[in-house]
């Protein structure tokens, strides 16, 4: 946007639900291919004592993907309710 049309709280938080839809996205896609590695991999893992290490990294990953939901469902309400009413 220009000089001349600066920003509105509004386009501040359409912006931020835009990246945070991105990550949650990409959370998706990182979760599903630790889960398929983690299938392919469990056994040999387990082996060296190192399942514990990657079903950390799985929690993890999907509390972030569970975090970035509610916060994306968060913000659209606040948006919905900052929406201006219709004009008749």
């Amino acid at each position: 946007m220009s000089d001349e049309h600066p920003k509105t709280p509004i386009d501040h938080i359409g912006d931020t639900l835009a990246q945070l839809k991105e990550m949650r996205h990409y959370s998706k896609n990182n979760v599903e291919a630790l889960t398929a590695s983690w299938l392919l991999y469990d056994g040999e893992l387990s082996k060296l004592k190192q399942a514990d290490r990657i079903a950390g990294l799985m929690d993890r990953q999907n509390a972030l993907h569970e975090a970035l939901e509610t916060t994306i469902a968060e913000l659209e309400e606040v948006l919905e309710k900052m929406q201006p009413p219709p004009e008749e």
